[in-house]
């Protein structure tokens, strides 16, 4: 969840700056890049540490 409103948030962003085109070309990138497997294993990672911090593990 958070990915996905951080994306749509740089995407805005950077998006109505440059125009349309630009903004889906980046929405496009945003998406691969989210769902690349290297980018999914630190965040399984991240959630991991995540919550043995907050359960004390």
């Amino acid at each position: 969840m958070f990915r996905l409103v951080l994306g749509a948030a740089i995407g805005y962003v950077l998006g109505s700056r440059a125009g349309r085109e630009r903004y889906e070309q980046i929405k496009r990138w945003s998406s691969r890049a989210a769902d690349h497997p290297a980018v999914q294993g630190a965040a399984g990672v991240v959630r991991a540490k995540i919550s043995e911090l907050i359960h004390g593990r």
